[in-house]
């Protein structure tokens, strides 16, 4: 059974004949223990306070079984790994895909909650994950001000937390629809406007990161972590 915050993608679903509903990964319409297995693909990045990406990872635990497993994969800060690029930074533009990215959501996030939480307890989990999660090699560069770098798709990731744009091919402009303007050539003042740009919300994890996120929750272990094609990936099991 699959579920998406995207009605869209659950209709495309239905009509091929899956089994999928609506719902929102922080609130997951099924009976706790229910599950044998569970997996989260590309959608925990999109959460944007570490609260609610370990609040995603502690509803997969209560779907599961005790023994039941859960695989989750992240979006990795490190697109570059033991010295080999990803498919990612690999992915010529000149490709029929380059508007396509590898594990996307299509979920729009606010960002409007990137403020603390009000919680002092969840407040003090939260600065005790970034005071573990300093580490040089990340190379992640701190966020000056609320505005959100906007990524260069196939490049390699200077910030953590960022804004990913999402080209849309061949669609419509409604008439509600605002349309971004992009700056062509590169470094010229001047304006050209394009197909409408969506900005989607990552937090791309570092190495060990999502590791020390499920090692907060114990009613799970770490079967095992690694790295595949430019995700953190971890395998979980139900205590």
């Amino acid at each position: 059974v699959g579920c998406d915050r995207s009605k869209n993608l659950v209709d495309i679903c239905g009509e091929k004949h899956f089994q999928a509903f609506v719902c929102d990964a922080l609130s997951v319409p099924i009976r706790s223990g229910s599950c044998d297995a569970c997996i989260s693909i590309a959608v925990i990045h999109h959460f944007s306070t570490a609260e609610r990406r370990l609040a995603t990872i502690r509803e997969l635990a209560r779907l599961l079984r005790p023994g039941g497993t859960a695989l989750i994969y992240v979006w990795a800060m490190e697109q570059e790994y033991k010295n080999k690029k990803s498919k990612y930074l690999k992915e010529k533009n000149g490709s029929k895909n380059k508007d396509k990215e590898m594990n996307t959501g299509t979920a729009q996030t606010t960002l409007n909650d990137q403020g603390p939480d009000n919680s002092s307890q969840d407040s003090a989990w939260s600065n005790h994950l970034l005071n573990d999660l300093k580490d040089e090699s990340c190379g992640a560069k701190p966020v000056a001000d609320f505005r959100l770098p906007v990524h260069t798709n196939r490049t390699s990731f200077h910030s953590q937390d960022l804004l990913v744009p999402w080209h849309l091919k061949g669609g419509t402009k409604k008439k509600e629809e605002n349309v971004d303007t992009v700056l062509v050539p590169e470094g010229s003042k001047e304006l050209q406007e394009l197909s409408p740009v969506f900005h989607r919300y990552y937090h791309v994890f570092c190495e060990g990161e999502l590791e020390v996120v499920c090692r907060s929750l114990d009613c799970v272990r770490i079967q095992k972590s690694y790295y595949d094609q430019g995700n953190w990936c971890v395998i979980l099991e139900k205590l």
